[in-house]
């Protein structure tokens, strides 16, 4: 843009604010008039709106400058040309130049320098490269699972901003603090369900080797998804790592759980039992499934999930036995495992059909924890391999906490798990106790 341009954008700033002294509906007309003004204005001398040398880059240039000029003068206490009323005052010291990465890419500005260099901006800190917007781009592409060099290409590419990998990472550390108060704040009373399961990611520690990462999901009595923690796992005994992270939410206020899924790790329903003594544990069917079919070949999946399907939909415990006698008489032969695996799990498999139909629904479709897992994995799957466990944890923490950006997806929890919540109140009744809104 041209000098001209930056000169008339000053005036008609500055005749903005006179105009719109009066009365608050004409400064807002006058700023509709300015902006028109200068977008015609730019168009006509070519000058693009975005990018390099753009308008809003100009304009955030004047912005930032005139807040950075209004700062000193509160600071000396007194305006640029003026005498400070103390011949041996602190007074101005020329200016230096600074590139700050903004939302609409790098901006050179003038930052004003004082004689006693006591001078403290705000609007741009000493040695902030970065507004505040900018790091939030950072870690919300970081949380959809891009790696730091993908972030780096992207900020190249889009705004002509060169960052390099180590600032990226040092950015996306911010959200480490908040992570560890997130972890450790105090939890509701009482859950009509907690989903727990475990992904697995690689870490580099000497060499690279699959390392567990636990999740614990409820429903609260409002219908609504709280995740309640992230643990990274040492690879040993899950079961016996599972009765560390329940006696940590205990001791978060955990005090009953009415129900508990989770996959069929021996050992897990003991240490459930352990720390919630009435928590219903119940198998997660999908879980099942897919245990099942990795005993089978892939040309048998569609049959033996149409055969398996009247088991878990079966109307009573007594009619899912026999339906499993079919499938053990049709498939045990060629696939005996599955039996087996069918029959260990039995016994937690078989209380949600005890349960109404509108608790059965929720509990048997998984679709509460399967989206987190799937939002999980993606950005898993983009990094490769961690480090270390933090870095990991960051990653899997930023994920989640990326779930719902516009706030649909809470609305539809509660909606989807309201007809369930009633159910559960009558079936455990007096353990669920409605919060108070």
């Amino acid at each position: 843009m041209s000098t001209v341009i930056q000169a008339s954008t000053e005036i008609d700033l500055e005749d903005a604010g006179v105009a719109g002294k009066p009365k608050q509906s004409k400064a807002k007309e006058s700023d509709r008039e300015l902006v028109a003004r200068l977008v015609d204005q730019a168009r006509a001398e070519g000058v693009e709106l975005v990018g390099e040398n753009g308008l809003l880059g100009r304009l955030t240039k004047l912005v930032l400058e005139s807040a950075l000029e209004g700062e000193i003068t509160d600071h000396l206490g007194h305006n640029r040309h003026e005498r400070s009323g103390n011949e041996g005052g602190n007074t101005r010291n020329g200016s230096r130049f600074k590139t700050v990465l903004t939302d609409v890419g790098p901006v050179e500005i003038s930052v004003p320098r004082d004689r006693d260099a006591s001078f403290e901006p705000k609007i741009v800190r000493k040695r902030q490269r970065r507004l505040s917007g900018v790091d939030e781009m950072v870690i919300s592409l970081a949380a959809k699972g891009l790696t730091t060099g993908e972030i780096a290409a992207h900020l190249a590419e889009v705004y002509g901003a060169d960052v390099s990998r180590q600032t990226i990472s040092t950015i996306t550390d911010k959200v480490l603090e908040g992570m560890t108060e997130w972890q450790n704040r105090p939890l509701d009373p009482v859950y009509p369900v907690i989903f727990i399961d475990a992904i697995h990611v690689k870490l580099r520690d000497g060499q690279v080797a699959n390392r567990p990462i636990y999740l614990a999901m409820a429903v609260t009595v409002d219908g609504e998804r709280d995740i309640l923690g992230l643990w990274a796992g040492d690879g040993g005994e899950g079961a016996k790592f599972w009765l560390h992270v329940l006696t940590e939410l205990k001791n978060r206020g955990v005090a009953d759980a009415l129900m508990v899924v989770c996959d069929g790790l021996k050992g897990l329903p003991q240490a459930i039992e352990t720390v919630w003594p009435r928590a219903v544990v119940q198998t997660c069917v999908v879980h099942l499934l897919r245990a099942s079919f990795r005993y089978a070949a892939r040309q048998h999946w569609d049959a033996i999930a149409k055969a398996l399907k009247p088991i878990y939909t079966a109307p009573t415990e007594a009619a899912a036995l026999e339906r499993f006698y079919e499938f053990a008489e049709l498939w045990g032969g060629k696939y005996p495992a599955i039996v087996k695996l069918w029959e260990d799990a039995w016994a937690e498999f078989v209380p949600f059909l005890n349960f109404d139909t509108e608790i059965r629904r929720v509990i048997c479709s998984t679709n509460a924890i399967e989206s987190v897992n799937a939002r999980i994995r993606r950005a898993v799957k983009a990094r490769g391999h961690f480090p270390n466990e933090q870095a990991a944890l960051k990653c899997v923490y930023m994920a989640i906490m990326s779930l719902d950006p516009t706030g649909k997806g809470r609305k539809r929890w509660i909606t989807r798990w309201k007809a369930a919540l009633n159910a559960f109140a009558i079936t455990f009744d007096g353990r669920l106790t409605p919060t108070t809104r």
